[in-house]
Protein backbone atom coordinates (compact mmCIF):
# COMPACT_ATOMS: atom_id res chain seq x y z
CA UNK A 1 0.00 0.00 0.00
CA UNK A 2 2.96 2.31 0.98
CA UNK A 3 4.53 1.55 -2.48
CA UNK A 4 1.20 2.55 -3.93
CA UNK A 5 0.71 5.77 -2.33
CA UNK A 6 4.40 7.16 -3.43
CA UNK A 7 3.67 5.89 -7.07
CA UNK A 8 -0.11 8.16 -6.45
CA UNK A 9 2.07 11.18 -5.06
CA UNK A 10 4.28 11.07 -7.47
CA UNK A 11 1.86 11.09 -10.45
CA UNK A 12 -0.29 13.44 -8.74
CA UNK A 13 3.38 15.66 -9.02
CA UNK A 14 4.16 15.16 -12.32
CA UNK A 15 0.37 16.02 -13.63
CA UNK A 16 0.43 19.37 -11.72
CA UNK A 17 4.37 20.25 -12.95
CA UNK A 18 2.77 19.06 -16.36
CA UNK A 19 -0.43 21.62 -15.64
CA UNK A 20 1.89 24.68 -14.39
CA UNK A 21 4.64 24.51 -17.83
CA UNK A 22 1.24 24.35 -20.21
CA UNK A 23 -0.45 27.26 -18.23
CA UNK A 24 2.82 29.31 -18.27
CA UNK A 25 3.10 28.34 -21.91
CA UNK A 26 -0.56 29.86 -22.47
CA UNK A 27 0.55 32.77 -20.36
CA UNK A 28 3.04 33.83 -22.69
CA UNK A 29 0.93 32.47 -25.69
CA UNK A 30 -1.74 34.89 -24.65
CA UNK A 31 1.06 38.11 -23.86
CA UNK A 32 2.27 37.86 -27.66
CA UNK A 33 -1.42 37.74 -28.73
CA UNK A 34 -2.52 40.39 -26.57
CA UNK A 35 0.47 42.62 -27.86
CA UNK A 36 -0.56 41.74 -31.58
CA UNK A 37 -3.08 39.37 -33.22
CA UNK A 38 -1.42 39.01 -36.36
CA UNK A 39 -4.84 39.87 -38.58
CA UNK A 40 -5.47 43.63 -37.58
CA UNK A 41 -4.13 46.49 -35.80
CA UNK A 42 -7.06 46.07 -32.85
CA UNK A 43 -4.81 47.29 -29.71
CA UNK A 44 -2.72 49.55 -31.83
CA UNK A 45 -3.27 53.18 -32.83
CA UNK A 46 -1.45 55.63 -35.22
CA UNK A 47 -1.68 57.48 -38.92
CA UNK A 48 -3.74 54.41 -41.02
CA UNK A 49 -2.84 55.51 -44.58
CA UNK A 50 0.95 54.30 -43.55
CA UNK A 51 0.43 50.95 -41.57
CA UNK A 52 -1.50 47.67 -42.17
CA UNK A 53 -1.05 44.23 -42.03
CA UNK A 54 -0.11 41.79 -44.59
CA UNK A 55 0.41 37.85 -44.45
CA UNK A 56 0.64 38.52 -40.61
CA UNK A 57 3.33 41.45 -40.36
CA UNK A 58 3.14 45.24 -39.89
CA UNK A 59 3.92 47.01 -42.27
CA UNK A 60 4.33 50.40 -42.06
CA UNK A 61 5.06 52.58 -46.02
CA UNK A 62 5.60 56.79 -46.87
CA UNK A 63 5.25 55.85 -50.58
CA UNK A 64 5.19 59.56 -51.37
CA UNK A 65 8.07 60.24 -48.80
CA UNK A 66 7.79 61.56 -44.83
CA UNK A 67 7.23 65.01 -43.80
CA UNK A 68 7.59 63.96 -40.00
CA UNK A 69 8.38 60.87 -38.00
CA UNK A 70 4.94 59.14 -37.02
CA UNK A 71 4.21 55.97 -35.07
CA UNK A 72 2.28 52.97 -34.83
CA UNK A 73 1.82 52.93 -30.92
CA UNK A 74 0.46 50.74 -28.39
CA UNK A 75 -2.77 51.54 -26.56
CA UNK A 76 -1.36 49.57 -23.51
CA UNK A 77 1.12 50.67 -21.42
CA UNK A 78 4.04 48.24 -20.44
CA UNK A 79 7.17 48.36 -17.55
CA UNK A 80 9.10 45.35 -17.52
CA UNK A 81 8.92 42.84 -20.70
CA UNK A 82 10.77 40.86 -23.23
CA UNK A 83 9.75 41.44 -27.10
CA UNK A 84 11.25 39.94 -30.00
CA UNK A 85 10.52 39.91 -33.53
CA UNK A 86 12.23 39.71 -37.12
CA UNK A 87 12.44 43.73 -39.09
CA UNK A 88 13.45 44.37 -43.14
CA UNK A 89 13.97 48.16 -43.62
CA UNK A 90 13.79 48.90 -47.84
CA UNK A 91 13.61 52.55 -48.68
CA UNK A 92 14.51 54.17 -52.60
CA UNK A 93 17.87 55.61 -52.93
CA UNK A 94 18.10 54.71 -49.13
CA UNK A 95 18.17 51.89 -46.42
CA UNK A 96 15.18 53.79 -44.74
CA UNK A 97 14.61 54.90 -40.66
CA UNK A 98 12.85 52.81 -38.03
CA UNK A 99 13.22 51.60 -34.72
CA UNK A 100 10.96 50.55 -31.46
CA UNK A 101 9.63 53.03 -28.81
CA UNK A 102 9.98 51.53 -24.88
CA UNK A 103 8.46 52.95 -22.25
CA UNK A 104 7.60 55.92 -24.77
CA UNK A 105 4.54 58.30 -24.10
CA UNK A 106 2.96 60.24 -27.19
CA UNK A 107 2.94 64.16 -27.21
CA UNK A 108 1.00 64.48 -30.69
CA UNK A 109 -1.81 62.74 -31.56
CA UNK A 110 -2.55 64.40 -34.45
CA UNK A 111 0.78 63.22 -36.42
CA UNK A 112 1.35 60.66 -33.62
CA UNK A 113 4.71 62.13 -32.67
CA UNK A 114 6.21 60.15 -29.75
CA UNK A 115 9.08 60.68 -26.76
CA UNK A 116 10.66 58.62 -24.99
CA UNK A 117 13.95 55.88 -25.36
CA UNK A 118 13.63 54.16 -28.90
CA UNK A 119 15.76 50.67 -30.09
CA UNK A 120 17.11 51.94 -33.08
CA UNK A 121 17.01 50.62 -37.09
CA UNK A 122 18.83 52.36 -39.95
CA UNK A 123 21.93 52.85 -41.17
CA UNK A 124 24.83 52.45 -38.37
CA UNK A 125 22.77 53.05 -35.52
CA UNK A 126 21.05 49.69 -36.35
CA UNK A 127 20.97 48.34 -32.56
CA UNK A 128 21.32 51.64 -30.31
CA UNK A 129 19.30 53.64 -27.47
CA UNK A 130 18.12 56.46 -28.92
CA UNK A 131 15.92 59.45 -26.70
CA UNK A 132 13.74 60.10 -29.67
CA UNK A 133 12.27 63.65 -28.19
CA UNK A 134 14.12 62.91 -25.08
CA UNK A 135 17.55 63.85 -25.63
CA UNK A 136 19.31 62.14 -28.07
CA UNK A 137 21.38 59.23 -28.39
CA UNK A 138 21.79 57.38 -25.35
CA UNK A 139 23.71 54.28 -26.38
CA UNK A 140 25.31 53.66 -29.83
CA UNK A 141 26.13 50.50 -30.39
CA UNK A 142 29.48 48.95 -31.94
CA UNK A 143 29.60 50.18 -35.41
CA UNK A 144 31.74 47.34 -36.46
CA UNK A 145 29.28 44.74 -34.16
CA UNK A 146 26.55 46.49 -36.28
CA UNK A 147 28.40 46.28 -39.66
CA UNK A 148 29.30 42.37 -39.05
CA UNK A 149 25.74 41.27 -37.86
CA UNK A 150 23.19 43.60 -39.75
CA UNK A 151 21.93 41.61 -43.27
CA UNK A 152 20.89 45.01 -45.47
CA UNK A 153 17.50 44.90 -47.53
CA UNK A 154 16.60 41.58 -45.85
CA UNK A 155 15.03 40.34 -42.17
CA UNK A 156 16.91 40.47 -39.02
CA UNK A 157 16.39 39.27 -35.47
CA UNK A 158 15.99 41.84 -33.40
CA UNK A 159 15.46 41.54 -29.58
CA UNK A 160 14.24 44.13 -26.70
CA UNK A 161 14.38 43.09 -22.99
CA UNK A 162 13.40 45.96 -20.64
CA UNK A 163 13.73 44.81 -16.97
CA UNK A 164 13.94 47.93 -13.97
CA UNK A 165 16.61 50.83 -15.42
CA UNK A 166 18.40 48.02 -17.69
CA UNK A 167 18.50 47.52 -21.44
CA UNK A 168 19.11 44.98 -23.50
CA UNK A 169 19.24 44.84 -27.19
CA UNK A 170 20.35 42.01 -29.79
CA UNK A 171 20.83 42.57 -33.51
CA UNK A 172 20.64 38.98 -35.31
CA UNK A 173 22.25 37.35 -31.98
CA UNK A 174 24.78 40.31 -31.33
CA UNK A 175 24.26 42.16 -28.16
CA UNK A 176 24.80 45.66 -28.96
CA UNK A 177 23.28 47.37 -25.89
CA UNK A 178 23.35 46.06 -22.16
CA UNK A 179 23.11 48.82 -19.42
CA UNK A 180 21.98 50.90 -16.87
CA UNK A 181 19.89 54.24 -17.86
CA UNK A 182 18.89 56.24 -15.32
CA UNK A 183 16.59 58.43 -17.38
CA UNK A 184 14.41 54.73 -18.26
CA UNK A 185 10.81 55.61 -17.40
CA UNK A 186 9.06 53.27 -15.28
CA UNK A 187 6.41 52.52 -17.67
CA UNK A 188 4.63 53.61 -21.06
CA UNK A 189 3.64 52.60 -24.86
CA UNK A 190 5.61 50.34 -27.21
CA UNK A 191 5.85 52.38 -30.57
CA UNK A 192 7.24 51.51 -33.99
CA UNK A 193 8.77 54.25 -36.38
CA UNK A 194 8.41 55.50 -39.79
CA UNK A 195 11.06 57.97 -40.35
CA UNK A 196 10.82 61.22 -42.71
CA UNK A 197 12.66 61.08 -45.58
CA UNK A 198 12.30 59.57 -49.06
CA UNK A 199 9.86 56.62 -49.49
CA UNK A 200 10.47 53.66 -47.40
CA UNK A 201 8.84 50.42 -46.22
CA UNK A 202 9.34 48.65 -42.76
CA UNK A 203 7.96 44.96 -42.41
CA UNK A 204 7.63 43.42 -38.44
CA UNK A 205 6.99 40.00 -37.94
CA UNK A 206 7.23 37.22 -36.27
CA UNK A 207 6.61 38.93 -32.74
CA UNK A 208 7.62 37.00 -29.67
CA UNK A 209 5.96 39.18 -26.82
CA UNK A 210 6.36 38.46 -22.69
CA UNK A 211 5.59 40.78 -20.25
CA UNK A 212 7.92 40.06 -17.45
CA UNK A 213 5.70 42.14 -15.08
CA UNK A 214 3.66 39.50 -14.20
CA UNK A 215 6.11 37.55 -13.53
Amino acid sequence: MRCLRITSLLAAGLLLACAGRVALAEEKKADGAAFFNGKNLDGWEGLPEYWSVKDGAIVGATPDGGKFNTFLCTKAKYKDFELQFQVKLTGKGWTGNSGVQIRSEIINRDKFVVKGPQADMGDKYWGSLYGEQFGGMMKQADEKVVKDALKVNEFNDYHIKCVGKHVTIKLNGKTTVDDDFDKMPAEGIIALQLHQGPPMEVVFKDFKFTDLSKK
